[in-house]
């Protein structure tokens, strides 16, 4: 089977005033198709370059990165990816449904064609009934909404998502969270996810790549294999012990999958907060 993504040796070096500065090192990683991957590791590791590396906006100085088996360069020319940034960069002067088609108007998608699979996408993501209106009427949520509707409009798939969530409060977070997962199903999705968040990164993930400090390196892959994706998951001991999992990992200890959870509620929790 073909890696959705695959990174071989993948080494990013920046050029500052104050020198060369080494943001990643070493990065082996293979995600499959229809996973769902979080990238999780202490600010400045690396997540958010190394995402930028799959789709193409950063080069590596070392290494390679593949999607689906093409160059990251070539899956961006093939458009092969989708991407949603923590601000949703929608265009105020363009109508929600408008935002929506622009990727498909920008690659010469007829006015009608594109316009129907705006109104499909929006209302896959559940507003339909705000097609008309402008992105400033909208709230934080919605707009987020409208973004991940944008990001997918040309069927891609992989969808790349830096931090997503992570200005909206936490009720909203958790209904993003269920309907990104719902929309994930439906479409068969692979989703690349950066978060700080490590009860984000569990509940939505099928894996967990913990990165260490920089230069960033990946020290453990945690598989995550929770019985539902729905709010009862929240409370599961599978969900705590794999909170716990990736807590130890980013701590430099070994952990335990099968933490209990008695002991592992406790660091759930705080690790939601």
């Amino acid at each position: 089977m073909t890696a959705a993504v695959r990174t071989t040796g993948l080494d990013v070096r920046f050029e500052t005033d104050r020198g060369p500065v080494q943001a990643l090192s070493g990065i082996d990683l293979d995600i499959a198709p229809g996973a769902f991957v979080s990238l999780i590791g202490p600010s400045g590791c690396g997540k958010s370059t190394l995402l930028r590396c799959i789709g193409d906006l950063v080069q590596p100085t070392a290494g390679h990165v593949t999607v689906g088996g093409l160059s990251a360069h070539e899956a961006r020319l093939a458009h092969r990816y989708g991407i949603a940034f923590q601000s949703a960069g929608l265009l105020d002067w363009r109508s929600v449904q408008r935002n929506v088609e622009l990727p498909l108007e920008l690659h010469g998608v007829g006015r009608r064609e594109r316009a129907a699979r705006a109104r499909e996408l929006l209302e896959l993501v559940g507003l339909g009934d705000v097609a008309r209106s402008r992105p400033a009427e909208l709230s934080g949520g919605m707009r987020m909404r409208v973004a991940i509707a944008r990001a997918l409009a040309e069927e891609p798939p992989l969808l790349l998502m830096d931090e997503p969530f992570g200005a909206l409060d936490e009720m909203t977070r958790e209904h993003l969270q269920t309907e990104l997962l719902r929309l994930r199903e439906r479409t068969g999705t692979t989703v690349v996810f950066v978060t700080h968040s490590i009860a984000e990164a569990v509940f939505l993930s099928t894996q967990v790549v913990v990165m260490s400090a920089r230069p960033g390196r990946v020290v453990r892959v945690v598989d995550v294999d929770l019985p539902s994706r729905d709010e009862d998951a929240r409370e599961h001991p599978a969900y705590f012990a794999a909170i716990t999992e990736v807590r130890e990992a980013l701590r430099g200890r070994s952990g335990s999958p099968s933490a209990s959870a008695t002991t592992a509620a406790p660091a759930a929790r705080s690790a939601e907060r």
